[in-house]
Protein backbone atom coordinates (compact mmCIF):
# COMPACT_ATOMS: atom_id res chain seq x y z
CA UNK A 1 0.00 0.00 0.00
CA UNK A 2 1.03 3.37 -0.21
CA UNK A 3 0.09 5.95 1.71
CA UNK A 4 -1.14 9.33 0.03
CA UNK A 5 0.02 11.49 2.69
CA UNK A 6 1.37 11.98 6.26
CA UNK A 7 -0.59 10.41 8.74
CA UNK A 8 -0.71 14.02 10.93
CA UNK A 9 -2.22 16.52 7.96
CA UNK A 10 -5.14 16.91 9.34
CA UNK A 11 -7.87 18.98 7.92
CA UNK A 12 -5.49 20.13 4.99
CA UNK A 13 -6.18 16.62 3.37
CA UNK A 14 -9.46 18.20 2.39
CA UNK A 15 -8.02 20.54 -0.08
CA UNK A 16 -8.02 18.21 -3.37
CA UNK A 17 -5.07 17.56 -5.53
CA UNK A 18 -4.17 15.13 -7.90
CA UNK A 19 -2.59 11.52 -6.55
CA UNK A 20 1.08 11.83 -6.24
CA UNK A 21 3.26 10.25 -8.81
CA UNK A 22 6.98 9.05 -8.17
CA UNK A 23 9.64 11.63 -9.14
CA UNK A 24 13.34 11.64 -9.87
CA UNK A 25 15.83 14.28 -9.20
CA UNK A 26 18.92 15.16 -11.05
CA UNK A 27 21.75 17.48 -9.24
CA UNK A 28 24.01 18.84 -9.94
CA UNK A 29 23.82 19.71 -13.27
CA UNK A 30 26.23 22.37 -13.69
CA UNK A 31 25.78 25.23 -16.43
CA UNK A 32 28.97 27.11 -17.77
CA UNK A 33 27.46 30.79 -17.50
CA UNK A 34 29.63 33.44 -18.60
CA UNK A 35 30.51 36.08 -16.55
CA UNK A 36 28.97 34.29 -13.25
CA UNK A 37 31.38 33.95 -10.51
CA UNK A 38 31.38 30.12 -10.54
CA UNK A 39 28.88 28.16 -12.77
CA UNK A 40 25.59 27.66 -12.02
CA UNK A 41 24.60 24.42 -10.54
CA UNK A 42 20.89 23.20 -10.24
CA UNK A 43 18.59 20.67 -9.31
CA UNK A 44 15.96 19.26 -11.54
CA UNK A 45 13.20 17.20 -10.02
CA UNK A 46 10.29 16.10 -12.13
CA UNK A 47 8.06 12.97 -12.56
CA UNK A 48 9.45 10.21 -13.09
CA UNK A 49 6.17 8.45 -15.08
CA UNK A 50 5.08 10.46 -17.84
CA UNK A 51 1.00 11.21 -18.37
CA UNK A 52 0.58 10.98 -21.63
CA UNK A 53 2.69 13.57 -24.13
CA UNK A 54 2.02 16.33 -22.89
CA UNK A 55 5.48 18.23 -21.92
CA UNK A 56 5.96 19.80 -18.02
CA UNK A 57 5.58 23.14 -17.39
CA UNK A 58 8.43 24.40 -15.92
CA UNK A 59 8.36 26.25 -12.25
CA UNK A 60 11.35 27.86 -11.46
CA UNK A 61 12.05 27.78 -7.70
CA UNK A 62 14.80 30.45 -5.83
CA UNK A 63 15.56 29.18 -1.93
CA UNK A 64 15.99 31.89 1.03
CA UNK A 65 18.94 32.74 3.14
CA UNK A 66 18.54 31.06 5.86
CA UNK A 67 21.37 30.34 8.90
CA UNK A 68 21.52 26.80 7.98
CA UNK A 69 24.18 24.88 6.14
CA UNK A 70 22.73 23.40 2.74
CA UNK A 71 19.03 24.18 2.97
CA UNK A 72 19.64 27.34 1.09
CA UNK A 73 20.85 26.19 -1.80
CA UNK A 74 19.93 23.18 -4.41
CA UNK A 75 20.00 20.83 -1.76
CA UNK A 76 17.17 22.45 0.41
CA UNK A 77 13.13 22.35 0.30
CA UNK A 78 12.48 19.15 -1.00
CA UNK A 79 9.30 19.10 0.99
CA UNK A 80 7.45 21.54 -1.55
CA UNK A 81 9.96 20.60 -4.90
CA UNK A 82 8.82 17.19 -4.51
CA UNK A 83 5.68 17.86 -4.22
CA UNK A 84 5.08 20.44 -7.14
CA UNK A 85 7.03 17.68 -8.91
CA UNK A 86 4.88 14.64 -7.64
CA UNK A 87 1.54 16.69 -9.44
CA UNK A 88 3.24 17.51 -12.74
CA UNK A 89 5.95 20.28 -12.77
CA UNK A 90 9.36 19.91 -13.48
CA UNK A 91 11.28 21.99 -10.73
CA UNK A 92 14.75 23.57 -11.26
CA UNK A 93 16.22 24.63 -8.02
CA UNK A 94 19.57 26.70 -8.48
CA UNK A 95 22.31 27.37 -6.14
CA UNK A 96 22.03 31.38 -5.75
CA UNK A 97 25.81 32.89 -5.50
CA UNK A 98 24.12 34.47 -1.95
CA UNK A 99 24.40 30.29 -0.80
CA UNK A 100 26.15 29.63 2.41
CA UNK A 101 27.35 26.39 0.46
CA UNK A 102 29.56 29.02 -1.86
CA UNK A 103 29.91 31.64 1.47
CA UNK A 104 30.91 34.18 -1.01
CA UNK A 105 31.82 37.68 0.70
CA UNK A 106 28.88 39.85 1.47
CA UNK A 107 30.29 43.17 1.69
CA UNK A 108 28.58 46.63 0.85
CA UNK A 109 29.98 46.15 -2.73
CA UNK A 110 28.81 42.84 -3.35
CA UNK A 111 25.54 42.62 -1.41
CA UNK A 112 22.97 44.20 -4.65
CA UNK A 113 24.61 41.48 -6.97
CA UNK A 114 24.30 38.10 -5.01
CA UNK A 115 20.76 39.30 -3.01
CA UNK A 116 19.60 40.70 -6.20
CA UNK A 117 21.08 41.18 -9.43
CA UNK A 118 22.48 37.73 -9.95
CA UNK A 119 19.43 35.68 -8.23
CA UNK A 120 17.20 37.34 -11.29
CA UNK A 121 20.17 36.26 -13.77
CA UNK A 122 20.36 32.78 -12.58
CA UNK A 123 16.61 32.34 -13.96
CA UNK A 124 16.86 34.12 -16.76
CA UNK A 125 19.92 31.48 -17.50
CA UNK A 126 17.56 28.58 -16.79
CA UNK A 127 15.33 29.51 -19.22
CA UNK A 128 17.69 30.46 -22.07
CA UNK A 129 19.43 26.94 -21.72
CA UNK A 130 16.31 24.75 -21.74
CA UNK A 131 17.61 22.95 -24.65
CA UNK A 132 21.38 21.91 -22.74
CA UNK A 133 18.89 20.75 -19.78
CA UNK A 134 17.23 18.72 -21.69
CA UNK A 135 19.85 17.21 -23.59
CA UNK A 136 21.80 16.78 -20.18
CA UNK A 137 18.86 15.55 -18.11
CA UNK A 138 18.81 12.04 -18.40
CA UNK A 139 15.36 11.36 -17.88
CA UNK A 140 14.36 14.06 -20.10
CA UNK A 141 14.21 14.63 -24.05
CA UNK A 142 14.02 17.85 -26.20
CA UNK A 143 10.62 18.77 -26.25
CA UNK A 144 9.96 17.64 -22.81
CA UNK A 145 9.75 20.94 -21.20
CA UNK A 146 6.82 23.51 -22.24
CA UNK A 147 8.07 26.68 -22.56
CA UNK A 148 4.68 27.74 -22.76
CA UNK A 149 4.10 27.40 -19.41
CA UNK A 150 6.71 29.02 -16.90
CA UNK A 151 6.30 29.95 -13.31
CA UNK A 152 7.99 31.53 -10.71
CA UNK A 153 8.21 30.70 -6.78
CA UNK A 154 10.35 31.51 -4.44
CA UNK A 155 10.58 31.35 -0.26
CA UNK A 156 12.08 35.00 1.92
CA UNK A 157 14.91 36.30 -0.04
CA UNK A 158 13.78 34.29 -2.71
CA UNK A 159 10.58 35.33 -2.46
CA UNK A 160 12.30 38.91 -2.84
CA UNK A 161 13.56 37.36 -6.79
CA UNK A 162 10.43 35.96 -7.52
CA UNK A 163 8.68 39.67 -6.73
CA UNK A 164 11.53 41.10 -9.34
CA UNK A 165 10.66 38.24 -11.96
CA UNK A 166 7.16 38.87 -11.59
CA UNK A 167 7.61 42.64 -12.71
CA UNK A 168 8.83 44.63 -9.76
CA UNK A 169 11.83 47.03 -9.71
CA UNK A 170 14.17 48.24 -7.11
CA UNK A 171 15.77 51.44 -6.86
CA UNK A 172 19.47 51.43 -4.52
CA UNK A 173 19.01 54.21 -1.89
CA UNK A 174 22.67 54.75 -1.82
CA UNK A 175 23.49 55.52 -5.75
CA UNK A 176 20.18 55.26 -7.69
CA UNK A 177 20.79 52.07 -9.38
CA UNK A 178 17.96 50.98 -10.75
CA UNK A 179 17.23 47.16 -11.28
CA UNK A 180 14.61 46.12 -14.01
CA UNK A 181 12.22 42.93 -13.19
CA UNK A 182 10.15 40.62 -14.99
CA UNK A 183 10.64 38.26 -17.85
CA UNK A 184 7.62 37.68 -20.54
CA UNK A 185 8.14 33.92 -20.87
CA UNK A 186 7.05 33.59 -17.12
CA UNK A 187 3.36 34.04 -16.50
CA UNK A 188 2.20 33.08 -13.03
CA UNK A 189 4.03 33.16 -9.74
CA UNK A 190 4.10 32.43 -5.87
CA UNK A 191 5.89 34.98 -3.68
CA UNK A 192 5.81 32.95 0.24
CA UNK A 193 7.39 34.54 3.11
CA UNK A 194 8.81 37.62 0.84
CA UNK A 195 9.52 41.10 1.60
CA UNK A 196 7.92 44.15 2.21
CA UNK A 197 8.26 47.93 1.09
CA UNK A 198 11.36 49.37 2.28
CA UNK A 199 12.40 52.82 3.34
CA UNK A 200 10.84 53.93 6.90
CA UNK A 201 9.27 50.78 6.31
CA UNK A 202 12.86 48.80 7.08
CA UNK A 203 14.00 48.78 10.68
CA UNK A 204 17.69 49.83 11.42
CA UNK A 205 18.99 46.66 11.18
CA UNK A 206 16.73 46.11 8.03
CA UNK A 207 18.90 49.01 6.33
CA UNK A 208 21.82 47.42 7.36
CA UNK A 209 21.40 44.24 5.82
CA UNK A 210 19.73 45.05 2.80
CA UNK A 211 21.21 48.15 2.09
CA UNK A 212 20.22 48.53 -1.43
CA UNK A 213 16.22 47.90 -1.02
CA UNK A 214 14.25 50.36 -2.26
CA UNK A 215 11.69 48.17 -4.23
CA UNK A 216 8.63 49.30 -6.22
CA UNK A 217 5.68 46.82 -6.76
CA UNK A 218 3.76 49.33 -9.01
CA UNK A 219 5.06 47.48 -11.96
CA UNK A 220 4.58 43.95 -10.41
CA UNK A 221 1.68 42.89 -13.07
CA UNK A 222 2.02 39.03 -13.43
CA UNK A 223 -0.65 37.18 -11.91
CA UNK A 224 0.46 36.16 -8.66
CA UNK A 225 -0.20 34.34 -5.07
CA UNK A 226 1.65 35.89 -2.27
CA UNK A 227 1.77 34.05 0.82
CA UNK A 228 2.16 35.12 4.05
CA UNK A 229 2.32 33.85 8.07
CA UNK A 230 -0.03 35.93 10.52
CA UNK A 231 2.45 35.25 12.89
CA UNK A 232 5.63 36.05 10.63
CA UNK A 233 7.04 38.98 12.27
CA UNK A 234 11.05 40.08 11.46
CA UNK A 235 12.24 43.09 13.44
CA UNK A 236 15.32 42.20 12.08
CA UNK A 237 14.02 43.49 8.82
CA UNK A 238 11.11 45.68 9.50
CA UNK A 239 9.19 47.79 11.84
CA UNK A 240 6.13 46.69 11.20
CA UNK A 241 4.40 43.45 11.80
CA UNK A 242 3.55 40.26 9.93
CA UNK A 243 1.66 42.18 7.35
CA UNK A 244 4.52 43.97 6.25
CA UNK A 245 5.11 40.37 4.26
CA UNK A 246 1.72 41.19 2.39
CA UNK A 247 2.94 44.17 0.73
CA UNK A 248 3.46 42.28 -2.65
CA UNK A 249 -0.24 41.61 -2.57
CA UNK A 250 -1.58 44.93 -1.45
CA UNK A 251 0.94 47.33 -2.46
CA UNK A 252 1.24 45.87 -6.59
CA UNK A 253 -1.50 46.25 -9.23
CA UNK A 254 -3.84 43.11 -9.95
CA UNK A 255 -4.66 40.51 -10.38
CA UNK A 256 -2.89 39.48 -7.53
CA UNK A 257 -3.82 36.67 -4.38
CA UNK A 258 -3.56 37.06 -0.83
CA UNK A 259 -3.08 33.52 1.24
CA UNK A 260 -3.06 34.14 4.93
CA UNK A 261 -1.31 31.72 6.56
CA UNK A 262 -3.20 31.18 10.32
CA UNK A 263 -0.52 30.97 12.99
CA UNK A 264 2.54 30.64 9.85
CA UNK A 265 5.60 32.02 10.70
CA UNK A 266 8.48 32.20 8.38
CA UNK A 267 8.68 28.75 8.28
CA UNK A 268 5.25 27.90 6.61
CA UNK A 269 5.32 24.37 8.73
CA UNK A 270 8.32 23.28 6.94
CA UNK A 271 9.21 23.91 3.67
CA UNK A 272 12.33 24.62 3.42
CA UNK A 273 13.44 21.19 4.30
CA UNK A 274 12.12 17.77 6.67
CA UNK A 275 12.46 18.35 10.32
CA UNK A 276 14.63 21.46 9.70
CA UNK A 277 15.65 22.73 13.29
CA UNK A 278 15.19 26.31 11.94
CA UNK A 279 11.39 25.92 11.18
CA UNK A 280 9.93 27.64 14.42
CA UNK A 281 5.86 26.73 13.39
CA UNK A 282 6.57 22.77 12.10
CA UNK A 283 3.21 21.48 11.26
CA UNK A 284 2.20 18.46 9.01
CA UNK A 285 -0.58 20.13 8.66
CA UNK A 286 -0.03 23.89 7.81
CA UNK A 287 3.33 22.51 5.51
CA UNK A 288 0.35 20.16 3.43
CA UNK A 289 -1.95 23.64 3.05
CA UNK A 290 0.59 25.08 1.64
CA UNK A 291 2.14 22.68 -0.38
CA UNK A 292 -1.47 22.21 -1.84
CA UNK A 293 -2.46 25.69 -1.86
CA UNK A 294 0.30 27.19 -4.13
CA UNK A 295 0.13 23.88 -6.24
CA UNK A 296 -3.06 24.42 -7.43
CA UNK A 297 -2.97 28.12 -7.90
CA UNK A 298 0.01 27.96 -9.96
CA UNK A 299 -1.60 24.58 -12.12
CA UNK A 300 -4.57 26.69 -13.06
CA UNK A 301 -2.95 29.47 -13.28
CA UNK A 302 -0.82 27.97 -16.45
CA UNK A 303 -3.51 25.87 -17.37
CA UNK A 304 -6.68 28.36 -18.10
CA UNK A 305 -10.13 26.46 -17.56
CA UNK A 306 -8.45 24.58 -15.30
CA UNK A 307 -10.35 24.32 -11.91
CA UNK A 308 -8.10 22.79 -9.26
CA UNK A 309 -7.80 26.36 -7.44
CA UNK A 310 -11.57 27.40 -7.15
CA UNK A 311 -11.65 23.75 -5.61
CA UNK A 312 -9.04 24.02 -3.33
CA UNK A 313 -10.48 27.83 -2.53
CA UNK A 314 -13.87 26.38 -2.12
CA UNK A 315 -12.02 23.67 0.17
CA UNK A 316 -10.63 26.33 2.53
CA UNK A 317 -13.97 27.42 3.63
CA UNK A 318 -14.62 27.11 6.48
CA UNK A 319 -11.32 26.00 7.20
CA UNK A 320 -9.60 29.28 8.66
CA UNK A 321 -7.47 27.62 11.27
CA UNK A 322 -5.38 26.96 8.09
CA UNK A 323 -5.83 30.35 6.28
CA UNK A 324 -7.83 32.48 4.11
CA UNK A 325 -7.59 33.60 0.62
CA UNK A 326 -8.66 37.22 -0.71
CA UNK A 327 -8.21 38.46 -3.88
CA UNK A 328 -8.07 41.77 -6.20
Amino acid sequence: MIFPHHALIGDAANIPVPEPRPVVSYSPLVLDTPDRRVPLQVRITAPATKSGDAPLPILLFSHGHGRSDWLSSQEGYAPVAEFWASRGFAVFQPTHLSSKALSLPLDGNSIRELFLESRIQDMRSLLDKLDTVEDSVPFLSRGQLDRTRVAVAGHSLGGLTATMLLGANNTDPRDGTKTIGGDPRITAGAVIGGTGNGGEDLSANGKTMIPFYGIDFSTMTTPTLVVWGDEDIGPHLTVRGADWHADPYTMAPAPKTSLSITGGKHGFGGISGWDAAETQDGSVERLAAVQRLTWAYLWSSLYKGDTAWDKACAALKGLEQLGRVESK
